[in-house]
């Protein structure tokens, strides 16, 4: 009994992390792959959340909480002979998807919140076509994942009207510079991308203009992503356009052959006609000295 039932939690976890799983295993030096398992979310507890903060939490973001509340995955690695937590993959719970911005940083009387210093980088923004969010009343911010500390990837609803219960919400990055940088526009495309590179540090910043740290970057050369690649185009008008003439490239090989027999056939015909030109020049020209010279 135990044995079926452990058979289901492994095909449980295997659709739930899109076979992430197998894949971690089979890499070199990876010693051990853990998933937290987490009950589903009880409906009274969504249904609080969407009355206190005055949002819908969108279908897939719901229904995935009506399958687990939360999400929690970690991998590790032998390295230089102990073992070392590298990947990293977590959707915090319901009950901890909290707010942010409703307090200032800092315990004082008077002290700035975050509206008041994301204000002072207003205008290295203007040029982004994407509205970002703001720390303010027209947008409501919570945490998804706080990424060790390297920054915080939220769910955000934006353009917030008062009596209004909002319903659309995306999926932003805040790193530590209180830049912010989007991800999706659904929660099940962010969840895929992050199951798509395994929760490596740092990873949220492979998709911004950025990139990621050199130390970072030596993880990924270990343990590449899935299907993606950290190359990412930063300016969106920046199109590619393919530059090979089809003609010049795919040429066979007879036809460069012939080129080449046929290239230097032609270059002694202006020859042999220039030295007859000047054969001829040279000789009427002695010609005329000779009818001078003799009496």
């Amino acid at each position: 009994m135990e044995d079926v039932k452990t058979e289901n939690m492994k095909d449980l976890v295997d659709r739930l992390t899109l076979g992430v799983t197998r894949i971690l295993e089979s890499r070199p030096g990876v010693t051990e792959v853990r998933y937290v398992e987490k009950e589903p979310a009880e409906r009274h507890m969504i249904v609080s959340w969407e009355q206190k903060n005055c949002c819908l939490l969108p279908e897939d973001l719901r229904n995935f909480y009506q399958m687990t509340d939360g999400f929690l995955m970690t991998w590790s690695i032998k390295f230089d002979g102990n073992t070392t937590q590298l990947g990293t993959m977590i959707i915090n719970s319901i009950s901890t998807l909290c707010r942010l911005g409703t307090s200032s940083i800092y315990n004082l009387p008077n002290a700035p919140t975050l509206d008041d210093l994301e204000n002072d980088t207003d205008d290295e923004g203007k040029e982004e076509r994407v509205e970002k969010p703001h720390f303010n009343s027209q947008c409501r911010i919570f945490e998804l994942d706080c990424c060790n500390g390297n920054g915080k990837v939220c769910l955000v609803y934006k353009n917030i009207q008062s009596g209004v219960v909002s319903s659309h919400a995306e999926i932003w990055f805040l790193d530590r510079a209180l830049y912010w940088h989007f991800l999706s526009d659904t929660f099940t495309a962010y969840y895929r991308l992050m199951l798509v590179h395994l929760g490596l540090p740092q990873w949220q910043y492979a998709l911004t203009k950025y990139g990621i740290s050199p130390q970072a970057k030596q993880w990924f050369n270990m343990y590449k992503p899935v299907a993606c690649t950290t190359s990412i185009i930063a300016d969106d008008d920046m199109t590619l356009i393919n530059k090979l003439d089809p003609s010049q490239v795919f040429k066979s090989k007879n036809k460069l052959q012939n080129t080449k027999k046929k290239a230097p056939a032609q270059l002694p015909g202006p020859q042999k006609n220039q030295t007859s030109l000047v054969t001829n020049k040279n000789a009427s020209q002695i010609g005329s000295m000779t009818k001078k010279v003799i009496p």
